[in-house]
């Protein structure tokens, strides 16, 4: 009797990774980065901020402290 011999399900790798990303996996973090580096920059701009004075507060001081 004849020992089977295993083959692999798939061909050996080239020792490259071939990962695909959507474009949004990349897209939405950079938004979302982006978004919260303009309020902390100018705070006066965001809308929520006005309503909220002790938000406003908060991120001129934020950005007192980053200026320094």
């Amino acid at each position: 009797m004849s020992a089977r011999t295993h083959t692999p399900p798939h061909p050996a790798s080239t020792g490259r990774a071939d990962i695909r990303l959507p474009w949004w996996a990349l897209a939405l973090p950079t938004l979302a980065f982006m978004t919260l580096l303009m309020l902390i920059i100018n705070p006066s701009d965001a809308q929520a901020a006005t309503t909220e004075p002790a938000i406003t507060q908060l991120f001129e001081r934020i950005q007192q402290l980053i200026t320094r």
